[in-house]
């Protein structure tokens, strides 16, 4: 479904992501995870059209987004979320998920939001209701963004994008300050988004979630890639240990 070919990134001197090439199968669940500063966010940037490759390509479906406006991919059916929760907190639950809904829709988000187009509000409105179900958020509707607790932000963020209908979904550290209940649930989302036939590639740092979670694991370490596979073979990749999660574990 995605193939990164030979990408790199430079910002001025600063090489982010070098030579690095990977693909991720349909319906799989892979993470790419990395000590800070090894180029992950600066790889999804370069999916999603935020910033163009300074060298290599990013081929979507077999075609070439590379530099594509972020707008023209998501249409594509590739859409992300990121690393801080970014929903609009003075609507409502509901509200916030129309605006997904219309992401790839013809009608626009404002003219949805007021009313402009009555019969694509409708659709769009059941279309919400469903999802707002489905993510458990069903009673929430009507509650604002703002007055929902972190965990329950970061489960609305991806319903959010989920609205927009992705084909690959691109999760920036879901499980970014989250308790050990809200990352079980979010685990379960994750596994229900996949089974709805949603391809997921995310960044995390929690690598409890990561193991658990992820089919396959893809690790950067300083722009490139160090290892590739299963979780139990990268748990066990001396490569691995030394650059990241033996790390992790001689700092606690």
């Amino acid at each position: 479904m995605l193939e990164v070919r030979n990408l790199s990134r430079s910002f001025g001197g600063l090489v982010a992501v070098s030579d690095l090439s990977f693909s991720v199968g349909e319906n799989e669940i892979r993470g790419l995870i990395g000590p800070n500063g090894a180029g992950k966010t600066t790889t999804f940037n370069v999916i999603s059209g935020f910033h163009p490759p300074s060298a290599g390509k990013v081929l979507f479906l077999g075609k070439d987004i590379s530099g594509m406006r972020t707008s023209a991919i998501a249409a594509r059916g590739l859409v992300r979320t990121f690393q801080a929760t970014t929903l609009f907190q003075e609507l409502t639950v509901m509200e916030n998920v129309l605006v997904g809904c219309h992401l790839r829709a013809r009608t626009g988000p404002l003219r949805a939001l007021i009313g402009a187009d009555r019969h694509g509000e409708a659709a769009a409105r059941d279309k919400s209701l469903e999802i707002l179900d489905f993510f458990g958020l069903g009673e929430r509707g009507d509650d604002h963004a703002l007055s929902l607790p972190h965990g329950l932000q970061r489960v609305l963020g991806v319903a959010v994008a989920f609205a927009a209908d992705p084909k690959l979904l691109l999760l920036d550290e879901p499980f970014t300050g989250m308790n050990p209940e809200e990352t079980r649930r979010m685990m379960r989302i994750a596994r229900k988004v996949r089974a709805r036939g949603v391809t997921l590639l995310l960044v995390e740092h929690d690598m409890r979630a990561v193991m658990g979670l992820c089919d396959r694991i893809t690790v950067l370490d300083f722009g490139k890639l160090l290892a590739e596979g299963t979780p139990d073979e990268v748990r066990r990749h001396p490569e691995v240990i030394e650059a990241y999660l033996g790390a992790a574990t001689h700092a606690a």
